[in-house]
């Protein structure tokens, strides 16, 4: 690498934008693919990316502390990081101005107007190029070029629709205890089933049109970067998987220890979905159980009891996954960092009112209960008016569960109770509120409600039901970042002639899915989850139960 290289651009011929402590020049032809946006992204990897690097040194001074060698010597705290798909280098260059013992930043694209803009970006920032490292090639390549030796301790894909092409390279590219970040913006694919032969040939698994289809995503993104691990004998743990906007953000860490990878089938699976009701049912591929001494013996699950119908309306039911049935988050590393980001300053994270809300929900999410319910299906599926979510979430508090909510949707119930017991709550609130006679004899409402309730309820305010996140008003759901928000249109070199301008627009207006918005928008409004009513159950929903 050439130490003494400038690039050559005059500052005036750009536009500056400031996020964090980074400044970009931001040329007026778009000549970078740049979306202010994902600038909660961006904060919420910087905020990881410190929290994993601090629980790695540490780990390592108490190993260090531990041994009797007097030999030994200081292990070091300096870390290396892949941005294997950079664009305009500004997540590269906030990482080398705003978290500290980096070794160097790879910071690789396919262009060479790319690779310009990320050496113009850190050369405008005081970055040096041995601390910024600007690379043109192909990301798969260049992640397959590390697997042997200088491999990377923490590698980013951040690439525009799906990290599947990216996931190998990669799981083997990264150091043993290594931290992968993976962005995933398709989520017309992922979180919907218009297309469920694209997500099963990226993701090896089935989405489902659910109330849960976001939580769904996050399973199937895992479960990907799981099987790929497992086949080179390393296990991959979930940190914090997000649900954002259009998009989602997966931090894991990567480890190798066969013995875990035994454990990975007990751990996936597939789930059972009613298309009218809701009402879901996970199967795991696998079961373990106590062997002779500390040898555990492992088990090919026994088939499932499930029906084909919904046990509870007698409607279809459809099957979504293979997907990750285990924790979604590390629960000691969203507490750990979560309270860095509370001590921060606030002119560190530009988004940190957001922040907070969704690690402090992330922290209430119960992480032993996979997929939830949503308030108004329920109400829905039996007609009823929507009380308050607290009624709904004592009631089952009440009768012995644990309840939470879930960041990937507003409104979201996820609890520990069988299906028979939430519909016992349904069914023991429309016997107090009356029953709607628009509810037609044989309905799927009306077998609901025909069944009998088993589980004795009490709609008494309990103390738990409203979550300390909504007590102190944090800003939980998210409204519209801007307008017209989403995607922007995928970065190509510049155009030489009118023609090639034309194409690229074209192009760009082929990669952007149609129902991005409607399929993905995040809730628009701040909580309201106690004066739902039951128009807003969506038009999907209402057509699924004219079927």
């Amino acid at each position: 690498m050439d130490e003494e290289y400038v690039p050559n651009y005059q500052a005036e011929d750009y536009k500056e934008l400031k996020e964090g402590q980074a400044t970009i020049l931001f040329p007026k032809n778009n000549e970078v693919f740049y979306n202010p946006v994902q600038q909660f992204n961006r904060d919420m990897s910087i905020a990881a990316i410190k929290t994993w690097r601090d629980t790695v040194n540490e780990a390592k001074m108490e190993r260090f502390n531990k041994s009797a060698n007097p030999n030994k010597v200081a292990p070091s705290t300096k870390f290396t990081i892949l941005e294997a798909l950079a664009a305009s280098g500004l997540r590269s260059v906030r990482y080398a101005k705003e978290i500290e013992e980096i070794d160097y930043i790879l910071t690789n694209d396919l262009l060479a107007d790319a690779v310009e803009s990320i050496k113009r970006n850190a050369h405008f920032n005081g970055i040096s190029q041995k601390l910024v490292r600007a690379n043109q090639g192909d990301a798969v390549s260049v992640m397959y070029a590390h697997r042997d030796k200088d491999t990377f301790d923490v590698v980013d894909l951040d690439p525009y629709g799906s990290a599947a092409p990216f996931i190998d390279g990669a799981i083997q590219a990264v150091k043993k205890g290594g931290l992968i970040c993976v962005t995933c913006t398709d989520l017309a694919v992922l979180a919907s089933a218009n297309h469920p032969e694209a997500c099963f040939a990226k993701y090896g698994g089935n989405p489902l049109k659910a109330e849960f289809c976001h939580e769904l995503a996050l399973r199937l993104v895992i479960n990907s970067l799981q099987q790929t691990a497992n086949r080179h004998r390393r296990y991959i743990e979930p940190l914090l998987s997000c649900s954002i906007d259009f998009y989602v953000r997966i931090f894991v860490r990567v480890h190798d220890k066969p013995i875990l990878v035994k454990n990975v089938a007990s751990q996936t699976g597939i789930v059972y979905h009613c298309r009218y009701c809701g009402t879901f049912a996970t199967q795991p591929f696998g079961t373990i159980e106590p062997g002779k001494g500390s040898t555990p013996k492992y088990h090919v699950s026994a088939a499932t009891a499930a029906d084909r119908l919904c046990e509870q309306c007698e409607s279809k039911q459809e099957l979504g996954g293979p997907c990750w049935l285990g924790p979604l988050h590390n629960k000691d590393f969203v507490q750990r960092m979560y309270k860095a980001v509370s001590s921060a300053d606030s002119s560190m994270y530009g988004t940190q009112p957001r922040m907070k809300g969704m690690l402090k929900v992330i922290l209430e999410e119960l992480d032993d209960a996979p997929f939830h319910y949503s308030h108004s299906e329920l109400c829905s599926a039996v007609r009823a008016s929507c009380p308050p979510l607290t009624k709904v979430n004592s009631a089952l508090l009440n009768a012995g569960y644990r309840v939470s909510g879930s960041h990937t949707q507003q409104g979201s119930i996820k609890t520990n109770a069988p299906p028979q017991v939430v519909w016992d709550v349904m069914r023991s609130l429309v016997k107090e509120m009356g029953r709607s006679p628009k509810i037609v004899e044989g309905s799927p409402a009306d077998k609901i409600l025909a069944k009998a309730i088993t589980t004795e309820i009490s709609f008494d305010n309990h103390k738990d039901a409203n979550p300390e996140s909504r007590r102190i008003k944090l800003v939980r759901y998210q409204m519209n970042p801007e307008k017209n928000w989403g995607p922007k249109a995928r970065h190509s070199e510049a155009p030489k002639t009118k023609n090639a301008d034309a194409k690229r627009k074209q192009q760009d207006q082929s990669h952007t899915p149609k129902d991005s918005q409607a399929a993905n928008a995040p809730e628009t409004t701040a909580d309201s989850e106690d004066v739902a009513e039951l128009d807003t159950v969506s038009n999907d929903v209402k057509k699924l139960r004219t079927e």
